[in-house]
């Protein structure tokens, strides 16, 4: 499965953390983050990651694109709800294709878990009829 990474700059040592926890099931999938969060998580968590620009350079904009061709199968997007960002209609627009395309995503640690959980249980396998 295609996994779309993606965190705000408070959040970026959390999507660190998470991905060394759940490494083991990650490394089963092909990885797609913005650059400097996959820059993060390459450094931390041994993990191959296709980087897009940085998010406030246009990666959210190229994660969106892959998500509206239906390229990715679930999104992490540990967001940052306090501040608000400059590029915020981006970020909106990632979480709207989501919802638009039925791709499951999480914007917080506790749903990140159970989603990553469920992939690995082959709960999100009905994906593969939508490519």
């Amino acid at each position: 499965m295609n996994i779309g990474l993606i965190a705000h700059d408070a959040k970026k040592k959390l999507m660190q953390n998470f991905c060394i926890a759940y490494r083991g099931i990650l490394s089963k999938h092909e990885l797609y983050a913005t650059g400097t969060t996959g820059r993060l998580i390459e450094e931390v968590a041994n993990l191959n990651v296709h980087k897009y620009l940085a998010g406030h350079l246009g990666g959210e904009q190229q994660m969106a694109a892959q998500i509206e061709h239906n390229e990715i199968d679930l999104v992490i997007f540990l967001r940052d709800p306090v501040s608000s960002k400059v590029h915020e209609p981006d970020v909106n627009n990632a979480v709207r294709l989501c919802d638009t395309y039925n791709i499951p995503l999480a914007t917080n640690l506790a749903t990140a878990e159970l989603l990553i959980k469920a992939l690995d249980r082959g709960d999100l396998e009905w994906r593969e009829m939508y490519r």
